[in-house]
């Protein structure tokens, strides 16, 4: 199938995507907008150019709190939220949870209610204007440390968003391993919270196992080098932990793959791991859940009904009830009918 014929198939398939970072859905425009705003003046290309330059993990990282660093008022996301929409239409993504960071911006002065009113007003609308349905995840994040990860989650459980769905993980994964994090995720858990976290992505497999262990993560972001681990991989499988896959991130970050060929996606495939698609920062990395899937198509060779197995996975893994998984698989299958009978 030709590219072009490859996105319009996919692009008319509805899809969920689970693991995104809602700062990273930014557009130029708004990067532009927020710059102008804040700083009283344009900002030159070279700025923006090197706002999107990073070698490794720990460089993305740093960028992406520089990216944070262009929100100054809670009213600020209401322009990201735009940016938010328009890529999960253009994408024919009717379901997702967003990943949502607070702490650089709470440490400056934002309150977390004020931020969580804006997003609630803005998902609100998005699902009366398109359809869409939006969740959060809070990232407690590995970065700020324990006690700063403790303090995420009292903010989320005092605020009582109906739109927050459960925490995530993410942040440095070297210096911070997930056993420092079990009193938050257990306290999340009792409290009814969904739980997932980044791990795999920059250390070993010990870091997944790790995660299983200590916070009893229900999804895994990333964990690509589970590879290294057969038993890993079999735990994996034997209980349906969802594994959230990023191959244009992971070949940008360069810790196991280089190139989208390396990647270790079909392997997991094989070996029957809940293998879901997404894109983490699209944004950052130049493209979107649709190329996404082109590049498991032509690089490593999913054929159109692995692909939609994977477009159903992202459903059969997302934080939503049965009955609204069973419409939107419906949905997925009665579209794909459509256009393959074309």
């Amino acid at each position: 199938m030709k590219k072009s014929e490859f996105f319009d198939f996919i692009t008319s398939v509805p899809k969920a995507e689970i693991h995104l970072h809602s700062e990273a859905v930014v557009s130029t425009k708004t990067i532009g907008t927020l710059y102008k705003k804040h700083f009283n003046k344009e900002m030159t290309k070279q700025e923006l150019d090197n706002l999107f330059v990073f070698s490794n993990l720990t460089e993305f990282v740093q960028a992406f709190i520089t990216l944070q660093k262009l929100f100054n008022t809670p009213e600020d996301f209401e322009l990201l939220f735009d940016d938010i929409e328009n890529y999960l239409k253009e994408n024919n993504i009717v379901y997702s949870e967003l990943f949502f960071s607070p702490s650089s911006f709470i440490r400056k002065g934002f309150v977390f209610d004020e931020m969580i009113a804006v997003f609630d007003k803005c998902i609100n609308a998005i699902k009366k204007r398109s359809g869409i349905e939006i969740k959060i995840l809070v990232d407690v994040s590995r970065t700020f440390g324990l006690e700063n990860a403790m303090a995420n989650l009292n903010y989320i459980l005092a605020n009582g968003s109906k739109n927050i769905v459960g925490i995530g993980l993410g942040g440095d994964e070297v210096h911070n391993p997930a056993e420092i994090y079990e009193p938050v995720f257990t306290k999340a858990k009792e409290a009814g919270l969904h739980v997932v976290a980044h791990a795999g992505e920059d250390v070993g497999p010990e870091s997944v196992w790790n995660t299983l262990s200590a916070l009893k993560a229900e999804r895994i972001g990333h964990g690509i080098t589970s590879i290294q681990d057969e038993k890993l991989m079999q735990e994996l499988a034997a209980k349906k932990i969802p594994l959230e896959i990023c191959v244009t991130s992971n070949v940008f970050t360069k810790k196991l793959v280089t190139k989208a060929k390396e990647h270790p996606v079909k392997k997991f495939f094989e070996k029957n791991i809940v293998v879901t698609v997404n894109t983490d920062d699209p944004a950052f990395f130049n493209t979107s859940l649709v190329n996404e899937y082109w590049i498991l198509h032509k690089e490593l060779g999913f054929s159109m009904d692995e692909i939609k197995t994977l477009i159903l996975n992202g459903f059969n893994a997302a934080f939503c009830s049965k009955q609204k998984k069973s419409a939107y698989k419906k949905a997925v299958e009665e579209a794909w009918l459509k256009k393959t009978a074309e």
